[in-house]
């Protein structure tokens, strides 16, 4: 199999649109990707971490912020006698934050990590009907 590589510096306009887009082609790959689902009893945040072992990996709960992070970076790894051709995979450095809905039970959350896949799982309170409180006459 060959691969071509091309690594041509000539400055076209191309280039120049690249540039011009290159902080909006960083928000739109922001990582790890996440789905958030909503049920009757709590939310679902599911983050696609490939590579990444449970240990990689940092959950913390602050001022209503729910952060992820991880400060595994890939190491330019020696195979004997081999090289990279094409290198499209690796593990790097990250930190997600996400705002907490109030109704969230922040002492209840708990998470899951299976398959590259990180599962936390966010509780809602209990709806609560507001406390009415019995005027006496007198």
């Amino acid at each position: 199999m060959t691969y071509m590589i091309n690594r041509n510096n000539t400055n076209t306009l191309g280039d120049l649109m690249d540039a011009m887009f290159d902080s909006f082609n960083e928000a739109r790959s922001v990582f790890p990707a996440v789905n958030v689902v909503e049920d009757e009893k709590a939310y679902q945040l599911e983050a696609e971490l490939p590579g990444y072992e449970k240990d990689d990996v940092e959950i913390s709960v602050d001022k209503h912020v729910l952060h992820i992070s991880s400060k595994k970076e890939s190491k330019d790894e020696k195979h004997e006698g081999r090289r990279y051709i094409v290198r499209e995979r690796r593990n790097f450095a990250f930190e997600r934050s996400f705002t907490l809905p109030e109704h969230v039970n922040e002492e209840a959350i708990a998470a899951e990590f299976k398959n590259g896949i990180l599962n936390i799982t966010l509780p809602k309170v209990e709806k609560t009907e507001p406390k009415k409180i019995s005027v006496n006459w007198r």
